[in-house]
């Protein structure tokens, strides 16, 4: 019984509260399982954390983005969970999961190219053996995308408003200024998906999306985990109930293109005059149709 209530409520959380729910139960799993078995720490995070060694990436390549769903210290990943919550919630009121999505991958992947990249072309890092864990690239691409989309936008900061475009602005000069000082592989990632935050943004705002061919590519990979019972019985339906089909999908369609037309008309009023702008009505609406993606 307990397992389809998780999953139910797995299914009611959107895609940033998902992606904060699979990183702490693989925080509890990494933890627990070498404690139980008493192995070592690192026993499960070795095989999914991201190298800096090219020949050892070669034979774990899935580690460019898996290794943002493992963290060193609960403070590691309750300060990303936290980013990645408020953002979400900022994001999600915009844009739909699935660009939400994009832009945290394709954040995480870049962040770890900039890493290995880092590690293997500045001299001041070629001593050093590393491996870079955790979701902070995914989460700065994120803020960094919001900030350059709406840099005007004030957001509250404890007791005064600021822009959103100062908030950017102090995380990425806060990466460079402590890169020589610690944690160098981090702050290399955080750059890395603040750099792809910013280019996203940048280039959305011009009308080109440059994360639509990840896109495609990701449902290409969901696809392949559809059932063919499931695709057979679709076939079926189509061709007994084609006439009714076609004229379902094309209200479905009508609705969705009216849809999209008022999604568009907020986003623009947003980007001329600011969140604050709108009305409590229209909030609701970006509010609900976030949750509906």
């Amino acid at each position: 019984m307990a397992q389809p209530d998780l999953k139910y409520q797995f299914s009611r959380l959107n895609i940033a509260e998902k992606l904060i729910a699979v990183n702490v139960v693989v925080f509890i799993v990494n933890a627990l399982i070498p404690f139980l078995l008493g192995l070592q720490k690192d026993t499960i995070a070795q095989w999914f954390e991201l190298p800096n060694d090219i020949v050892d990436i070669a034979f774990q390549p899935w580690s460019i983005v898996t290794y943002s769903f493992f963290h060193g210290g609960i403070g590691h990943l309750f300060w990303n969970m936290l980013m990645i919550y408020f953002v979400g919630r900022i994001f999600l009121n915009l844009f739909d999961a699935k660009r939400f999505l994009n832009v945290y991958l394709l954040g995480v992947i870049l962040g770890g190219l900039f890493f290995v990249l880092g590690y293997n072309i500045f001299p001041a890092f070629f001593d050093t053996n590393a491996s870079l864990i955790g979701a902070s690239a995914g989460a700065s691409s994120v803020l960094i995308f919001i900030c350059t989309y709406l840099p005007n936008q004030e957001v509250r900061v404890i007791f005064f408003n600021v822009k959103l475009w100062m908030v950017g602005a102090v995380l990425v000069l806060s990466d460079l200024i402590q890169l020589p000082i610690s944690n160098s592989g981090g702050h290399l990632a955080h750059l890395g998906g603040a750099f792809l935050g910013y280019l996203y943004a940048s280039q959305l705002t011009k009308g080109n999306d440059i994360g639509s061919g990840f896109s495609k590519f990701m449902d290409s990979i969901a696809n392949l985990f559809k059932g063919s019972e499931k695709k057979a019985a679709m076939k079926t339906v189509y061709k007994n109930k084609s006439t009714t089909r076609n004229n379902a999908n094309t209200v479905v369609d009508y609705d969705k293109k009216t849809h999209q037309k008022k999604i568009d008309a907020i986003l623009d009023k947003i980007s001329k005059s600011g969140y604050e702008s709108l009305s409590k009505a229209e909030k609701d609406f970006l509010f609900k149709a976030g949750k509906e993606n």
